[in-house]
């Protein structure tokens, strides 16, 4: 019985109600344009096209770690207000917590193999209010994610330009936020593999950098020895123990955001090539020890170069130019030409970086969407397979930060890096828990828990640190931000619980209805009437939907048709078991729904499509239904609330009305049957 459709109709016929390729909108062939083709989800291999191996994740995700490199060393430095023998320090403490908190990352990925990012793990492991704490710190942290790497970037590229093209800042801010919102609604792998070459480059620029900057001094380490010591015994006169540990803590947190990437690895393990976890797993370490030895170094170098701020300038500027500047061969000029391609790298890789938000931007908003915190319409995918309401929304939200703060980097790293260690601690607490409570599981438990627990004791350090120096100077808005979306969060799952305990007691009422054994199916008439019922799983709504034909309708429709659609978002893009697993299940609903027809007189029978967009399918399964049975009328049932508010226009995506109308341009009858949801408990 079971029968499929692809969602495509006859070429030639008359009668359809699809128009081909020459009828196209000018519209859709622009969107085709911009965005690429259509991917189909019955290809056995889209998993395979849209996923990433090792090497191309770091490239997308890692680059948020390893940019971070142009701005949180710069920031710790600055905080040392010319204390600078503490770099060492610095560096190894930057490189430790690198290493601590990769590696426990990678002991979460091994736990959550289709996703271990601070959502799911707090949700799971603490519980779904930790979870949407977690989730909404994310969402902001994300926001920021793409705000200071492009407003960081943007600096880069204008500590090379005239100052009075500053004034375009901005304008280039929206401009460069725009391109990359639509490189990703194209897809990952896309974005990804054309931002690569600029990977590259900063790789290489940093390595001579870096390896040729300590190289230079090799010869002078005693020298600096010597001058380290007599630095800090000064300074320890100076500070005393206690402020000189104050200092360096300042200077540690304000460099926070150097962290800020190594979550997204365990985040957006459903985009990586199989086997996902030793994928993800490699990612994690190449991410961290490129991270560890740029940022160390980049620090190192500081201290070697005797670099100090320069109004105007990055610090990795100054940097460069005392590295590099005098560089001349011949009368070419190749240390200017290196500074420039460095400096332009950094920019680059900053934008690549801002890759990371809108890769697991989206990702956090479909998974907490899944789980009704945010309207459900964050967990769709678009045609290309993209969560394209999600990278729309977190395009819009971070061009507004970088217009409110102005595009000050300052500003924005102060706001930064406060979130993520909220989600580090709340993930590092959580893998604590668990192997408490699994203790008597796993015999070995002690030694997994201790990282973890070394990881919760940093994270919250740096947390505790984070707030209290930022706190007053930009860090409340952050937090502020954080609650209200917390806030708005609680209250969309209120709603969501309330429509959902409506629809239980249509589900505890209708669904014992009794049935008949022994059942055999009607088979369908072509040409008798038809009422085609649009549902999705057998339950309360659909069976309502169906009694109401019956009411409306009495003996006059023979057949009884119930199509469905089987719809692939951001909680089931893991792969192609996951989606025949769908597939089954969906079918098995819609039997259920032929059995109970059958037995109530009805010749039935089920169609079933599969796709990205729930509309777009359900018109093409219906203009196939419409040529098979010639004589039918279209249903689909629609929540209808006592009291109508502008919210639920956004909760509630008003499914059933677009297909109406869509249906009914094509000259197809359609209904819409009402459930009605009542304001307060009634009967």
């Amino acid at each position: 019985m079971e029968h499929s459709s692809t969602g495509s109709s006859s070429d030639g016929d008359p009668s359809s109600i699809i128009g081909d390729d020459s009828e196209k909108r000018f519209s859709t062939k622009v969107k085709r344009a911009i965005l690429g083709a259509p991917r189909s989800i019955k290809d056995p291999g889209v998993f395979h096209q849209i996923s990433l191996i090792a090497f191309l994740a770091w490239v997308g995700l890692g680059a948020d770690g390893l940019s971070s490199s142009a701005y949180g060393p710069d920031e710790s430095f600055r905080a040392l207000e010319g204390h600078a023998y503490l770099c060492i320090a610095l560096a190894l403490a930057t490189a430790f917590t690198v290493f601590i908190i990769s590696y426990a990352y990678s002991r979460i990925i091994e736990h959550f193999p289709y996703g271990g990012g601070g959502y799911v793990v707090a949700s799971r492991l603490l519980g779904k209010h930790f979870g949407v704490v977690s989730g909404s710190a994310l969402l902001v942290d994300y926001v920021l994610t793409i705000s200071v790497s492009v407003a960081s970037g943007l600096d880069q590229i204008f500590s090379i330009l005239p100052p009075y093209w500053l004034q375009y800042k901005l304008i280039a801010v929206a401009v460069v936020i725009g391109l990359l919102m639509i490189l990703n609604l194209r897809g990952i792998k896309e974005s990804v593999t054309i931002l690569m070459p600029i990977f590259l480059v900063f790789l290489v620029a940093h390595v001579i950098l870096i390896f040729g900057g300590i190289g230079l001094h090799l010869t002078e380490a005693t020298q600096v020895a010597s001058t380290m010591h007599t630095d800090f015994s000064n300074g320890l006169k100076t500070l005393g123990l206690l402020g000189m540990a104050s200092l360096f803590a300042r200077a540690y947190s304000m460099g926070a955001g150097t962290y800020t990437g190594i979550e997204a690895v365990s985040n957006g393990i459903q985009i990586m090539r199989e086997p996902k976890i030793d994928t993800a797993k490699r990612t994690m370490a190449y991410m961290a020890i490129s991270l560890a030895v740029t940022a160390g170094g980049i620090l190192l170098c500081y201290l070697l170069f005797h670099v100090k701020p320069e109004a105007g300038k990055t610090m990795n500027a100054v940097l460069l130019d005392r590295f590099a500047g005098s560089w001349v061969i011949g009368n070419i000029p190749v240390g200017w030409w290196f500074v420039v391609i460095t400096l332009a790298s950094e920019a680059a890789l900053l934008f690549v970086a801002a890759q990371t938000g809108f890769i697991d931007g989206p990702r956090v908003m479909g998974n907490m969407a899944t789980d009704s915190w945010l309207p459900r319409r964050f967990a769709s995918l678009s045609e290309r397979l993209t969560m394209q309401n999600g990278v729309a929304l977190i395009s819009v939200a971070a061009i507004l930060t970088l217009v409110i703060t102005k595009g000050n980097t300052s500003t924005l790293v102060l706001m930064y890096s406060i979130n993520v260690f909220l989600t580090f601690s709340l993930s590092e607490m959580g893998m604590v828990r668990y192997w408490i409570k699994n203790r008597e599981k796993y015999p070995d438990w002690s030694k997994h828990i201790i990282i973890h627990l070394i990881g919760l004791v940093l994270c919250l350090s740096i947390l505790t640190v984070s707030i209290f120096e930022k706190f007053a100077v930009g860090g409340w808005v952050t937090l502020v931000i954080t609650t209200l979306l917390i806030l708005l969060c609680l209250r969309v799952k209120r709603h969501y619980n309330k429509v959902g305990e409506h629809l239980k007691r249509l589900d505890d009422v209708l669904t014992d209805i009794p049935t008949m054994e022994g059942w055999v199916q009607k088979k369908t008439t072509p040409n008798a009437n038809t009422a085609v019922l649009m549902v999705k799983e057998y339950g309360g709504l659909g069976i309502h939907s169906f009694l109401s034909i019956q009411r409306l309708f009495p003996n006059h429709f023979k057949n009884m048709i119930f199509i469905s659609v089987v719809s692939l978002d951001a909680s089931t893009l893991k792969g192609k078991n996951e989606l025949d697993e769908m597939r089954e299940e969906q079918k098995n609903h819609l039997e259920k729904y032929v059995k109970f027809a059958n037995q109530l007189g009805y010749n039935s029978d089920y169609r079933i499509a599969e796709g990205t967009d729930v509309i777009e399918e359900i018109e093409k399964l219906s203009a196939q239904v419409a040529k098979e049975f010639p004589h039918s009328i279209f249903f689909a049932g629609k929540l209808v609330f006592e009291r109508e508010h502008w919210y639920q226009q956004v909760l509630h995506n008003e499914t059933a009305y677009a297909i109406q109308r869509r249906l009914q341009f094509a000259a197809l009858n359609c209904m819409v049957l009402p459930v009605r949801v009542f304001a307060k408990n009634k009967a």
